[in-house]
């Protein structure tokens, strides 16, 4: 369970503009164990997704700069390998579920036609075998007539099913790491329950390491077994889930969890944080949330380094951290 299958320490990274640039990832560290499902979380365009892309080399090369840190997955410096190493990570050992399975898959090839040729392209398995294996993947995932989906199109499933076929993808190789980016947020809290709980089971099952990414505090809250909350390209806030969710220390995380519909009665007004997120292009002299922070003071001016709490494995980048506002 400790060892370290993704490993990203001190990432600085920004996008280039046509004038000057924008800070997009601001010494983010973090890490995955094996067998571990660890959530990132926060509001759009606080970098989450860019920092999963960039762990698996996925930007575009010209559109980015790395100004500093280092991406260690599964004992490859990710910053610097080979387009043939990546071949060899991408799809069997490091797999990926977007956001939008109706994008991710071929509109034009059939379901069955698309899981064989990416289940062939790392194993060595005739076309019989590779179509049995993608049937048995199919029934693990709960699809009732894997055999009918696979001669479907995309288009022919419903949201719901496209997300189960692309799960089922990601595990065909058994990677040691599965990154996956908001993949439940297009689904209806019903249909992504169910998605979560069969995503979370075979990952146990099969000892796969998660790196789960969203913007949905109650989503984290089900399956996650640690938490980083990011906020203007930064890490503000980690710990174990629960410990984290119960007893949030930073104001961002306790503003997320308080404009949470979960956090209050029916009918009753959901507070929210003020202002808006700032813009990476032009990011304020200290602390990136001292605008929008109830708690701010005097050292805010200066840029809060990510610490550990006392006898904790929490972390906090706050002058003035709030244990006494838990939530509710």
């Amino acid at each position: 369970m400790n060892e370290r299958v993704l490993t990203i320490d001190g990432l600085r990274l920004s996008f280039p503009l046509y004038q000057g640039e924008a800070r997009v990832l601001n010494a983010v560290s973090l890490h995955v164990n094996r067998g571990e499902i660890v959530g990132v979380v926060g509001e759009s365009g606080s970098g989450k997704s860019v920092t999963a892309m960039v762990a698996m080399r996925l930007l575009p090369p010209d559109s980015y700069r790395i100004h500093g840190g280092c991406i260690d997955l599964l004992g490859n410096n990710m910053l610097s390998a080979s387009e043939k190493t990546l071949h060899t990570l991408r799809g069997k050992r490091v797999a990926m579920i977007f956001q939008e399975p109706m994008t991710a898959l071929n509109p034009t090839r059939r379901i069955g036609k698309q899981m064989v040729d990416v289940i062939r392209q790392h194993r060595p398995l005739s076309v019989r075998e590779a179509r049995a294996h993608a049937a048995t993947l199919l029934t693990d995932m709960q699809i009732a007539d894997p055999l009918q989906v696979m001669d479907r199109y995309p288009f022919e499933l419903s949201g719901g099913m496209r997300q189960r076929v692309m799960i089922a993808l990601a595990f065909s190789c058994y990677p040691d790491l599965l990154i996956a980016d908001e993949p439940t947020t297009a689904l209806d809290v019903t249909v992504q329950r169910q998605v979560l709980r069969l995503l979370k089971q075979k990952a146990k099952a099969t000892g796969t390491a998660v790196l789960f990414i969203s913007h949905d505090m109650a989503v984290i809250a089900q399956l996650c077994d640690r938490l980083y909350v990011m906020y203007a390209g930064s890490v503000i806030e980690s710990g174990e889930t629960h410990a984290l969710l119960q007893h949030p220390h930073h104001p961002y995380t306790q503003g997320l969890l308080n404009s949470a519909p979960e956090s209050r009665a029916p009918r009753s007004r959901l507070p929210s944080i003020p202002g808006t997120v700032p813009n990476l292009a032009n990011l304020p002299a200290g602390c990136a949330f001292r605008e929008r922070c109830f708690a701010a003071g005097e050292a805010c001016g200066n840029v809060p380094p990510l610490r550990p709490l006392e006898e904790s494995e929490r972390a906090i980048a706050c002058w003035y951290p709030q244990p006494e506002r838990t939530h509710v």
